[in-house]
């Protein structure tokens, strides 16, 4: 299990078990961890035992479930449900991953549950991702055209163009495999970590934007784009099956063939 940023001496503690309702024949075991910066107390892991035949089949259904019917003061963050807002991302089994999209059945045994690895807790299941939002915004994530905009139509793309851009637009920045990165971990206050930097050579590749100097300048830094040493944790993470790590190596590439 990855290490989390906790207060420090803090340890994680047992803490409370929740039953299985009265009959339930087919149960699943949850262990949530629990965490509130505002009460003076450490971390804990309390454990739920969920009736499976009255629940969805997805981690975030149980979670839902336990909420609803359980425990109304466990916290958490999603919205689609359907993988593609990337809010419900959290620590399962050992994994970052979609708790929309991570089925229960494939889970042997107990599911644990905690939150993004190092990151500061809100509360609970909801990590701090002001400072991963603010290294996204910092690549300047539009289009830069030194030409304005037709005024009738789209700005237009070869095929050849366009298909450039598969496997980079369709981040979600859910922080998995930011989060999950150890150079992140040590250096993410000045290292932008895989999502930033999967987003920055989305720009970089785009045919249509005219600043691709100007943003290789921007991460011409030692910590910005070199602390990534292509461990691959980003790519195994991805829960849209991304190659962060593929994409840092570009510009890295790119980086050489401008001083070449």
């Amino acid at each position: 299990m990855a290490e989390f940023k906790l207060p420090a001496n803090s340890i994680v503690k047992i803490g409370k078990t929740y039953p299985a309702p009265e009959g339930a024949t087919n149960t699943k075991v949850f262990k949530v961890y629990r965490y509130d910066p505002s009460k003076n107390e450490n971390p804990s892991i309390d454990t739920y035992n969920i009736d499976m035949d009255n629940c969805g089949p997805m981690v975030l259904d149980a979670l839902l479930k336990i909420k609803s019917d359980v425990d109304a003061t466990v916290s958490l963050r999603r919205s689609c449900r359907e993988g593609i807002c990337g809010s419900c991302s959290m620590n399962i089994d050992g994994q970052n991953t979609l708790a929309c999209t991570k089925a229960i059945d494939d889970i042997d045994g107990d599911v644990t549950v905690y939150p993004l690895p190092h990151q500061p807790v809100v509360k609970d299941l909801v990590s701090d991702l002001t400072n991963f939002y603010a290294q996204y915004a910092s690549v300047e994530p539009w289009m830069k055209s030194d030409t304005p905009a037709p005024p009738d139509r789209e700005r237009l793309q070869s095929v050849e163009d366009r298909k450039q851009l598969d496997g980079l637009y369709e981040c979600i920045l859910c922080a998995c495999c930011s989060t999950s990165c150890p150079s992140y971990w040590w250096n993410s206050d000045r290292f932008l970590g895989p999502a930033a930097l999967l987003n920055a050579y989305r720009w970089i590749s785009d045919s249509r934007d005219d600043a691709t100097g100007e943003r290789l300048d921007e991460l011409e830094d030692p910590f910005k784009l070199y602390r990534c040493h292509t461990i691959m944790n980003c790519t195994d993470a991805c829960p849209k099956d991304l190659n962060p790590a593929k994409a840092i190596a570009n510009i890295k590439k790119l980086m050489v063939e401008r001083k070449g």
